[in-house]
């Protein structure tokens, strides 16, 4: 098994570095300027992040992660929309970030003089030490620390001879090449293309015997893989923080440091650090199938979702976010006015296409994507574009279609794009709570809170992107 994953390792290697440029360079002799009123005239910031337990992940259907709170909690200091890239290869998203691709870097980012020379780091947001994650032997339950602390390495010289796993590009390689000059004698170093916890993986099932990763990262793994210690570190304690690009960036960054020095020091840093690495019950979400980086799903419902996703022509992954927006993916919730299961029908609607949606989870699907269906066919020739047309079904399917066609005629009337969206048929469905609005001649189905179907809308969209950043289409 070792003799394969070295194989594929060396290939993916040598590929790396025949193709990688530096990534200072890697968009030859453009330079981006791309500061924060370019930002605002665009209306969001781009952000690249790792996805893994504590970064960036999905549970229960819903983004979660603390470099994902901390983004979110940043956008909204500098009034932005967020767009998540996820990258694990730290040398590609250098280069995504100096060709701008992306404008923001959120990894826990050691601070060193050789990164300085190619990215500009915000101040510290937080501070860890490397350690060494090694598996404890077999029979670590019956021995006393003394015993287990004599078999495991304890003492970096002890270093020596070994062959140590670290992901390329990580700040990992360049410690253990420093601490072979300092024990005076040789580390071997093998640099993969794989993710910190991917390595961390293999250590745990015995494929390989050592790596190297954070602190916190490796207490977080310690809780699911049980056989892992993390308590040799083999580093002082370091800063890390975020990045952006060396040019143009220094409204960026000055904002971005603005955010640190208000929001590190507050009490929601410390719960949002507290959840994730310091709240065991938080951390072992990860052994849950409702964690989709290790499950590879969304939900326990998956199944009916592509196949019957297929039918109305929506990606799967886009139905089942409707559905954690509806019910959380609970097949037996009733709402207060009566609509049940995962898909939040009415009964009388399950009637109407002849299914009972209280039988089953699958016939409370199938009903409602019967009714989605429904809702295309009156929609197709008012609303051409398709991907336009996604949001006035999903706007339908919360408050009913005649509020929507409500919201198009006030639209027309005032001069606006019936068949758009955003800042248009949104914009008077948000006002149908208003008299002026609601009671407009044009108007058939009266007063509505045009803010909860906006929101629907909007908030079912991102979810669907985040599923789309960690779960394959197929």
């Amino acid at each position: 098994m070792i003799t394969r994953i070295l194989s594929v390792f060396i290939f993916l290697i040598l590929t790396a570095l025949s193709c990688n440029q530096d990534p200072s360079t890697s968009a030859g002799s453009m330079i981006i300027h791309r500061d924060l009123i370019q930002l605002r005239e665009r209306g969001k910031i781009v952000a690249i992040t790792d996805f893994n337990s504590t970064s960036y992940f999905i549970y229960k259907g819903e983004p979660m992660g603390f470099q994902y709170e901390l983004l979110q909690t940043f956008a909204d200091y500098i009034q932005l929309e967020l767009e998540i890239i996820t990258e694990n290869d730290l040398n590609v998203s250098f280069e995504m970030l100096n060709r701008g691709d992306a404008d923001l870097l959120a990894f826990n980012l050691s601070i060193n003089n050789e990164r300085k020379d190619k990215i500009l780091f915000s101040d510290p947001i937080g501070y860890t030490r490397q350690v060494l994650v090694q598996r404890r032997p077999e029979n670590w339950l019956e021995m006393t620390r003394d015993e287990l602390d004599k078999i495991l390495i304890r003492n970096q010289l002890d270093l020596a001879g070994k062959t140590v796993y670290v992901q390329s590009g990580s700040s990992f390689a360049q410690r253990l090449r420093n601490l072979q000059d300092e024990i005076g004698d040789s580390i071997h170093i093998v640099e993969v293309p794989m993710e910190v916890e991917k390595l961390i993986t293999l250590v745990a099932e015995k494929e390989i015997d050592y790596t190297v990763c954070d602190e916190n990262v490796g207490l977080v793994n310690r809780t699911y893989y049980f056989n892992l210690d993390v308590g040799t570190p083999i580093s002082f304690p370091q800063n890390y923080a975020w990045a952006v690009r060396k040019t143009g960036s220094v409204e960026m960054v000055s904002a971005l440091n603005s955010w640190i020095k208000t929001f590190k020091g507050s009490s929601q840093y410390a719960l949002l650090y507290a959840k994730y690495f310091k709240n065991n019950r938080s951390r072992r979400i990860v052994a849950s199938d409702s964690y989709s980086l290790l499950s590879g799903r969304v939900s326990e419902w998956d199944t009916y979702f592509k196949q019957y996703s297929d039918t109305i022509g929506w990606d799967w992954r886009l139905l089942a976010s409707l559905v954690a927006q509806e019910s959380r993916f609970d097949p037996g919730v009733t709402s207060w006015a009566g609509a049940y299961g995962l898909m939040q029908l009415m009964p009388s609607t399950g009637y109407l296409f002849g299914i009972d949606v209280t039988s089953t989870p699958e016939n409370n699907i199938r009903a409602g994507i019967k009714y989605i269906n429904w809702l295309q066919d009156m929609f197709e020739d008012k609303v051409p574009d398709e991907q336009e047309r996604m949001k006035f079904i999903l706007a339908a399917y919360n408050v009913g279609p005649g509020h929507v066609l409500d919201a198009r005629q006030l639209a027309r009337k005032n001069g606006k794009d019936p068949e758009l969206w955003d800042g248009n048929v949104a914009y008077y469905l948000l006002r149908k709570s208003d008299p002026e609005y609601y009671r407009d001649p044009v108007v058939e189905h009266g007063f509505c809170r045009g803010d909860e179907p906006y929101n629907y809308v909007i908030e079912i969209l991102d979810r669907y992107e985040h599923y789309s950043n960690f779960i394959p289409e197929e």
